[in-house]
């Protein structure tokens, strides 16, 4: 039985700041590395930062990390967090 399982992203919670940043708290799951994870990921001037997403910082795996900002990306430019 050789299943193949899938990177889980889920948004916890999200606050704008005074100065229009906007922080995201999130938990998951790598496929990879096959363990649960947190984080936060900042957004300023719609460019997400942090250690979870960062190359050579992040504990996600490579494939999960890519996963996770492109998917936070794409919920930050539809206005997800507004």
């Amino acid at each position: 039985m050789n299943e193949k399982y899938h990177h889980i992203l889920s948004v916890i919670d999200y606050k704008i700041t005074e100065h229009k940043t906007t922080f995201v708290k999130v938990a998951g799951y790598d496929a990879v590395l096959e363990k649960e994870f947190e984080g936060e990921v900042k957004f300023l001037n719609g460019v997400p930062y942090g250690d979870l997403i960062h190359h050579q910082r992040s504990s996600l795996s490579p494939e999960c990390r890519q996963f996770v900002q492109e998917n936070l990306l794409n919920k930050y430019n539809e206005g997800k967090f507004e």
